[in-house]
């Protein structure tokens, strides 16, 4: 979904980025607790492997961005690349010279955009890179590339617009009196109909994407508490979209829906998670930080399952795909769910790194991509 053609940040000083150990798939401990061992395959579903590729590794919080045929990657090294996905072949890659990539990738087929972690916001156009803008402020949300602007969401939890092609300031929105502490984690940047919907601590707010004025905001979650960790209630990508319904998750605190054409929220359910949220019309899913898989009903947020046969193993958020839902884990598996019931449909090896980015779907191509660089496609059957 692309936007029509659209014709006072804090300091650095003042932020304080958060990494929670929990957060971190993969992440070793002495106290973690053991991963829950898995069954023999039950295969119901043959996720046969197409092809493979390399990127180089994935450290930080990737959004792998789907255009029609093409996904755009990035990779910590500075390589950002768009590749086909029916056969996984390069349409273009390049090297950011003398940076490393903090948060990507965004793209809308023609531009491409990243963050460094110098805070350059960096755009190319089919490969080339165009123009680069310091931000002054930290980064984790990949940038939204709509409407030939491109949008970016800092960790002082400001919104701002920039001209895709010359790079121009347009605009920059601040909620006043937000919190200090924030994730060291992707949150939500998306596009719906003539709107730009951000997450924005624990509410969804609609902007006006001509010149940055609020439209609306809605509560997925409230902060409580009594420290400003306590209180820290972000929310984290991916979402769900279904029409003008937009679901998230508030980080460690809820996952709820909001209709973005009016602004209300329509319900709002605890949940104790760190990744985001994918689903259907039926069912929301989301992925606890003890490993269980949750389905929700989409109209008012009653729980339909929960699985706990992947507990501990560090999951991404889930992806919808036909009749299961896929999760990856910290081992390197890809794993297909029953949507109905949560029961094992299949699962896939990759190269026994952390699978480092919610899987996507491109065409009939399941694309996954792990901590070490690998990408991998898979097409079920």
């Amino acid at each position: 979904m692309t936007f029509k053609r659209w014709t006072d940040r804090r300091t650095t000083a003042l932020i304080a980025t958060l990494v929670f150990a929990g957060v971190l798939a993969g992440c070793a401990g002495p106290d973690k607790p053991k991963p829950a061992e898995l069954g023999p395959n039950a295969a119901l579903i043959d996720a046969r492997l197409a092809w493979s590729a390399k990127i180089g590794p994935v450290v930080f919080p990737l959004d792998i961005k789907v255009n029609a045929n093409t996904v755009t990657l990035a990779s910590s090294d500075g390589t950002v690349l768009a590749m086909d996905a029916t056969t996984g072949q390069d349409l273009w890659r390049v090297q950011i010279a003398g940076a490393q990539i903090g948060a990507g990738a965004g793209s809308d087929g023609r531009y491409a955009a990243v963050v460094t972690r110098a805070n350059d916001l960096v755009v190319m156009e089919r490969g080339r890179e165009t123009w680069r803008e310091s931000l002054g402020v930290l980064a984790y949300t990949a940038p939204l590339v709509a409407g030939e602007r491109v949008f970016v969401m800092t960790a002082d939890r400001a919104v701002s617009a920039f001209d895709a092609q010359t790079g121009r300031k347009l605009w920059s929105y601040t909620r006043p009196g937000e919190q200090l502490l924030a994730l060291r984690q992707s949150g939500v940047l998306l596009a719906v109909g003539d709107t730009l919907v951000a997450g924005i601590s624990g509410r969804l707010v609609g902007l006006n994407p001509l010149n940055g004025t609020l439209r609306w905001e809605a509560p997925i979650a409230t902060a409580r508490g009594t420290n400003d960790v306590e209180r820290l209630i972000d929310l984290v990508g991916r979402v769900s979209r279904e029409g003008d319904v937009v679901c998230a998750r508030a980080f460690q605190a809820a996952v709820g829906c909001v209709n973005t054409l009016r602004g209300t929220a329509l319900w709002s359910k605890p949940a104790a998670g760190s990744e985001g949220v994918h689903g259907d019309g039926q069912f929301v899913f989301g992925t606890e930080s003890d490993g269980k898989v949750i389905a929700w009903r989409r109209t008012d947020g009653e729980r339909v399952w929960t699985s706990e046969r992947l507990k501990y193993r560090g999951l991404t958020a889930p992806l919808v795909i036909g009749r299961s839902v896929a999760v990856g884990d910290a081992q390197g598996f890809l794993h297909l769910l029953s949507k109905q019931d949560g029961s094992p449909l299949g699962r896939v090896a990759t190269d026994g790194s952390a699978i480092a980015a919610a899987p996507v779907l491109v065409g009939n191509t399941l694309v996954v991509v792990t901590r070490n660089g690998g990408v991998f496609g898979f097409r079920p059957e």
